[in-house]
């Protein structure tokens, strides 16, 4: 029997900056045509250096995120030296190659963004949900409204913006995708990755109950 998948959607966006990266995205997860929260956190902390951004099945997602969380502090604990980000990106794109790969009858579909900094540096990754990891030196976007954000990235993204300016352009870029892309919406979380760390630095709720 063949496996009925509801479609998700989403919008995430990272953003190199000059000294730091942005990581955003909107808050609705849906199934099909059924919005089943309206807060949703697609930007996560995995330690206080590492975050990434989450696309597609919500239960694959919750799974790799806690796998990772649990490994990277094994890894620590057994080197004695904090891991970095270019570890933390191949060992995540590791478990989604084999998520993807598995024989399950129901696709495991994650797509991650994940930003780190380590050695006094920044760094992002697209990890796309056959396994790939690409090094990413401007912006990027993924989920169903990423081709309204690019739309917005393309037209304001510049070299060594300034970290006010990336969490004004994450949220022009997000808030875009809400205008028009039905699988994103109810507001938007921003989170900054630089060398003290990832921290959030933007967080709006739309308010979308009728007036009475």
């Amino acid at each position: 029997m063949e496996a009925t998948t509801l479609k998700t959607g989403t919008t995430t966006v990272g953003i190199v900056c000059k000294d730091c990266i942005i990581l955003a995205a909107d808050k609705r997860a849906t199934a099909g045509n059924l919005i089943v929260d309206k807060k949703s956190k697609k930007v996560v902390p995995i330690n206080d250096r590492i975050a990434v951004t989450t696309a597609g099945s919500v239960s694959e997602l919750q799974l790799l995120i806690k796998y990772l969380k649990a490994e990277l502090k094994l890894k620590e604990f057994r080197t004695n030296r904090p891991s970095t980000i270019n570890e933390a990106a191949n060992l995540l794109g590791g478990m989604v190659y084999g998520a993807i790969r598995s024989s399950f009858t129901m696709p495991a579909i994650a797509h991650f963004l994940i930003a780190g900094a380590d050695n006094g540096s920044t760094q992002l990754y697209d990890l796309f949900p056959d396994g790939s990891i690409t090094t990413i030196t401007d912006f990027v976007a993924t989920g169903s409204g990423s081709v309204f954000a690019y739309g917005v990235l393309e037209n304001n993204y510049k070299d060594s913006l300034t970290e006010e300016e990336g969490v004004e352009l994450a949220v022009k870029t997000i808030n875009a995708s809400l205008q028009r892309d039905t699988g994103s919406g109810q507001g938007i979380d921003v989170y900054v990755i630089d060398k003290q760390g990832a921290r959030e630095a933007y967080h709006q709720l739309l308010d979308t109950k009728l007036a009475k």
